[in-house]
């Protein structure tokens, strides 16, 4: 037990390690969240008010920190395929610890620093002027470090499947934003057409941005525990089937 959390401890220091010393994965990983929150949300600030809840720039904030969240994340996956390149993923698959334990500590160092990132963006929109009422800085933190390893899962999952990294790249980009504009992140879902409305319910981000806007502005257009419910099912599938696919990885 001992030997398993060492090496989920030396994976997850590793990829903050890694994570500190690339600035321009920071920078530009931010980039497009800090468009939508700064250029869109302000500028549509006073045009719109959302019914119940609040002004736009208040409204979208836990939808971008949710962006961050699941950009940062399922990009985390390209690692494995940077590991393949590299040879170190073949040092990593003969370590004396379970394949189980490689994508718990890679999975844990990937949502660090995506919650790290979304932090970031909270606290770019609470200079912006965001008034959140935070019901439980617990409760937010954790639900943001689900939020992020049920994409790393995701991201992992993938990259076991292949060995090009473009290919991996333009997939994510696929996937990533209809997973956004889905999410309900920059419009109310009570006021989307029924078939649009319907299909958010299929898209895990959108329990993930309703979850965040409930902990954050105490309102949402899901409950709170269906919420929580649905992400941890997520969660829990995301990571059977990344390490699943990890263990079919050949040395």
């Amino acid at each position: 037990m001992n030997r398993e959390l060492e090496g989920i401890y030396a994976l997850w220091k590793r990829e903050l390690i890694r994570f500190y010393r690339s600035k321009s994965r920071i920078v530009g990983s931010l980039g497009m969240p800090f468009f939508f929150l700064v250029i869109l949300g302000t500028s549509l600030n006073n045009a719109f008010v959302v019914p119940g809840e609040g002004n736009y720039l208040e409204f979208i904030a836990p939808g971008i920190i949710g962006m961050v969240l699941m950009f940062s994340s399922m990009f985390a996956g390209i690692i494995v395929l940077m590991d393949r390149q590299f040879g170190f993923l073949k040092e990593t698959l003969v370590a004396p610890i379970s394949r189980g334990s490689v994508v718990l500590g890679k999975a844990l160092g990937g949502a660090t620093t995506a919650m790290v990132q979304g932090i970031i963006i909270m606290v770019i929109a609470f200079l912006l002027g965001v008034q959140f009422q935070i019901v439980n800085v617990v409760l937010l933190l954790f639900f943001m470090l689900l939020i992020s390893v049920m994409f790393v899962s995701l991201g992992i999952a993938i990259a076991s499947k292949m060995e090009d990294m473009h290919g991996f790249q333009l997939i994510m980009n696929f996937l990533i934003m209809p997973l956004f504009f889905l999410s309900g992140a920059l419009f109310p879902l009570s006021t989307a057409p029924e078939i649009l409305r319907t299909a958010t319910l299929f898209d895990p981000l959108t329990y993930g941005v309703q979850g965040l806007r409930f902990i954050l502005l105490g309102q949402s257009d899901i409950p709170f525990a269906t919420c929580f419910a649905v992400i941890t099912g997520f969660t829990i599938l995301f990571m059977s089937i990344a390490v699943y696919l990890f263990n079919r990885i050949e040395q």
